[in-house]
């Protein structure tokens, strides 16, 4: 059996197109051009690779399937096919009408993947049947690239740069890093494989290491950071708007400043050594400088130039705590301030249920195994509730709920941190009918934490009296090669890129977002909904980068869905027009 050898860019041509070769003739039985054994029929999966943005095919692109059983090159004109040779069971009928399933499922092949330098992977992810021809998309990858400057014009050491991605996280817009590299002895850098999106790239300070300034007297100079083209804070920085396939030249110039000694004594510090810091222009959290922690000395300290910042600290696990305070550095070393840890909180659920099912296979406390011999009673866990930092850098401040424990089956949020969270929930059985915390409504306003993660309990209503929503599709055929590559062998529904429907609650709703998947004859549902006014939107394959938590970006799409108002018991069948991803406003 076949074997693919994995890849990974960057790699040079010569390398690469010496694997290629040699994976070629290692997955040579899977090609369409070697004889079968004798009175054994084949079948075959064959396709065509293209570029997604100028629509052409693509020669030498390297085709396999994820378990590494088939691999084979496109020819000049994009062309693929695999051949598949059928066991002796293929024509055995099972009683069901159909051949034998398990013999079905080793002759065809789950999704296909597609890789060539100079662009994204592409994959097809349903399953395949043979006899139909498939269409991978590569996206050609876009660069950001440049050179940065040092106003000294002196060589130096390696300079570090970042990038940042907005990137969408649970219904809302985030920076999440995208890559970090650094720059070449010319001051050249590049960022390759970047798909279409808006991205801010910034350099992380560099200290000048002058070897002759030995004398620890001297004034330290380095360069702060700079966030593209010349900002001194990460938002001030220019958002750059790559397109697919595009090159984006950028050219970074650095200013020698002189830096000066920051020591900031801790109280209250763990015992463990792990304290993370974030150091921030005062008012504008973000990346780019950086302080360390002496654990011996309880201090943070470091180097930074004049300038007001705010310095956060924080330890995480049991006896984990935070701290914040801001400092001025102004031509001299900062000295004799104090940053107190308080131990992080913790903030009580209490739920509220008004289920009006009394199915036993889902009720609110269940019996289970105390691996003592026994059983006993304690609340089911069908609800989940964790915090999402609002801030765009917050997230490593996120908070999850405590196991839950015979000893104890309360509903607890351990290891609160201060800040702003998104209150998200997941559950099993009906639907959060509100939220609260004290006056504060959950669903449409953050909860807000102080030190210590003082905050009201948050209280949740629980209902199951919904509404059932169902529907079809218009348009679905031409959006799957085919509607049957689209379910498995049960006719179930199997590919994660096929058309999804998205119930977005309007802002002021007391909906809950709901995806749905869609079927390969475009019908989906029954789907229960939590009362409310919703966007209905079919789109021809998922949209992880749909930001329905934002009210001005959903509003785009109010011409190419479908408003609909449900009451709890309503059932509703809606018709929905299928959008397009090339389609998106």
């Amino acid at each position: 059996m076949a074997r693919l050898f994995h890849l990974r860019s960057p790699l040079g041509t010569t390398t690469f197109t010496l694997l290629l070769s040699v994976l070629c003739i290692i997955a040579r039985p899977a090609s369409g051009q070697n004889p079968q054994p004798e009175n054994k029929p084949a079948d075959s999966i064959r396709g065509t690779v293209i570029n997604s943005v100028t629509h052409e095919p693509i020669g030498r692109a390297l085709v396999y399937s994820p378990d590494n059983r088939f691999a084979t090159m496109t020819d000049s004109e994009g062309h693929f096919e695999f051949t598949l040779a059928k066991s002796d069971n293929d024509n055995t009928n099972d009683g069901s009408g159909s051949a034998n399933k398990l013999s079905y499922q080793r002759a065809n092949i789950f999704g296909l993947m597609a890789r060539k330098p100079g662009f994204i992977e592409g994959r097809i992810a349903h399953t395949l049947q043979s006899g139909k021809d498939f269409v991978i998309s590569l996206t050609p990858e876009s660069l950001v690239m440049g050179r940065v400057l040092l106003s000294n014009a002196e060589a130096s050491d390696p300079i570090q740069l970042e990038l940042y991605r907005r990137q969408v996280l649970e219904g809302r817009a985030h920076w999440v890093l995208a890559g970090s590299t650094s720059t070449k002895s010319n001051g050249e850098f590049r960022f390759a494989e970047l798909p279409a999106g808006s991205y801010k790239l910034l350099t992380r300070e560099l200290m000048d290491r002058d070897p002759l300034a030995s004398d620890p007297k001297e004034q330290v100079y380095g360069y702060p950071p700079v966030y593209f083209p010349n900002a001194t804070d990460f938002a001030a920085g220019q958002t750059i708007q790559l397109a697919a396939g595009q090159i984006f030249q950028a050219g970074i110039s650095l200013v020698r400043h002189a830096y000066y000694p920051v020591k900031v004594a801790v109280a209250n510090s763990p015992s463990t050594p792990g304290i993370s810091m974030v150091v921030s222009v005062q008012g504008h959290r973000g990346p780019g400088y950086a302080l360390g922690y002496n654990h011996r000395e309880q201090m943070i300290e470091g180097l930074l130039p004049n300038g007001n910042y705010t310095l956060e600290a924080s330890s995480f696990g049991p006896n984990g705590g935070a701290g914040v305070t801001n400092i001025s550095v102004k031509g001299a070393a900062v000295e004799g301030t104090r940053m107190t840890l308080v131990p992080n909180g913790s903030i009580g659920v209490n739920v509220k249920e008004e289920f009006t099912s009394t199915e036993e296979s889902n009720p609110s406390r269940v019996f289970v195994f105390n691996g003592r011999g026994g059983n006993e009673q304690r609340a089911a866990p069908y609800l989940n509730l964790h915090l999402e930092a609002v801030d765009d850098f917050g997230q490593e401040r996120s908070a999850w709920m405590r196991p839950r424990s015979a000893e104890d089956d309360s509903l607890v949020i351990e290891g609160v941190q201060p800040g702003r969270y998104w209150v998200r929930t997941n559950s099993s059985r009906g639907f959060v009918a509100s939220i609260t915390a004290g006056t504060t409504d959950l669903r449409h306003q953050p909860l807000i934490v102080g030190l210590g993660g003082s905050s009201s309990p948050i209280e949740v209503t629980m209902r199951d009296a919904g509404a059932d929503v169902d529907g079809t599709i218009d348009g679905i055929a031409t959006s799957l090669n085919g509607a049957s590559t689209s379910l498995d062998i049960d006719g179930l529904p199997v590919s994660p890129d096929s058309p999804h429907v998205y119930f977005v609650p309007l802002a002021d709703s007391s909906g809950e977002f709901r995806d749905v998947w869609v079927n390969g004859e475009g019908k989906f549902g029954p789907q229960q909904l939590a009362p409310g006014t919703y966007l209905a939107l079919a789109f021809d394959r998922p949209q992880p980068e749909l930001e329905y938590g934002n009210a001005e970006a959903i509003r785009a799409y109010e011409d190419k869905g479908q408003l609909i108002r449900l009451t709890a018991g309503q059932k509703d069948h809606l018709h929905l027009q299928l959008i397009s991803t090339n389609e998106k406003p």
